[in-house]
C-alpha cells in the first residue's frame, strides 16, 4: 500500500510543480498556459457519447468543466507517475533518477498530440492551431516540466522515506 501512496505523492507533486512553474511563467512571461476547463468539457461531454468536437470551445459548456478539467489533470498525472514506476520498477522511487524520469516526461507528450488535441478539436500535434509550432513547444516544455516533478517530488519524498 505503500507504494500506491509514493505513486500518488509523486503524480500530485509532479503536477503541482508544473501548474506551479506555468503560473510564474504565466506571470512573469506572459506564456500561454493549458486551459484544463476545456478537458472538463471534453470530459462532460463523453456522457453524451460525444468524444471528439470540431472546437471544443464551441462545444455547450458543463456544469463544473473547471473543477472536473483540474481533476481530470491531477488523475492524469497520478496515472503517468504510475506509468513511470511499471517502466523503472518500484526501486526509482526510492532511488530517483533524473534521466528516466525526464524522458518518460518527454514521451507523455504523446498523450496531447495523438489523443487530446485531436478530440478537442486542434488537430494532430495542434496542427489546426493559429500557431502550431507555438503550441507543440508548449506542450513540450509542459511535459518536459512534468519530468523534472517526478524526479523532483520523488527525491523529496526519500528523505520522508
Amino acid at each position: 500500500m505503500t507504494v500506491i501512496w509514493l505513486i500518488v505523492a509523486v503524480g500530485v507533486g509532479a503536477t503541482l510543480w508544473t501548474d506551479l512553474i506555468n503560473e510564474l511563467r504565466r506571470r512573469l512571461l506572459g506564456a500561454t498556459v493549458p486551459d484544463y476547463a476545456s478537458v472538463g468539457r471534453w470530459i462532460g461531454h463523453m456522457r453524451f457519447g460525444k468524444f471528439t468536437h470540431a472546437s471544443i470551445r464551441q462545444a455547450d459548456p458543463v456544469p463544473g468543466e473547471q473543477l472536473l478539467g483540474w481533476c481530470v489533470h491531477y488523475v492524469i498525472g497520478v496515472v503517468f507517475a504510475g506509468a513511470l514506476i511499471v517502466w523503472q520498477g518500484v526501486d526509482w522511487l526510492y532511488q530517483p533518477v533524473i534521466m528516466p524520469a525526464l524522458l518518460f516526461g518527454v514521451m507523455t507528450v504523446l498523450f496531447p498530440f495523438l489523443l487530446l488535441q485531436p478530440a478537442l478539436g486542434a488537430g494532430f500535434a495542434a496542427s489546426r492551431t493559429p500557431s502550431p509550432t507555438k503550441a507543440r513547444w508548449g506542450s513540450l516544455i509542459n511535459h518536459v516540466l512534468f519530468g523534472l516533478g517526478l524526479y523532483a517530488t520523488a527525491g523529496a519524498l526519500t528523505m520522508f522515506i
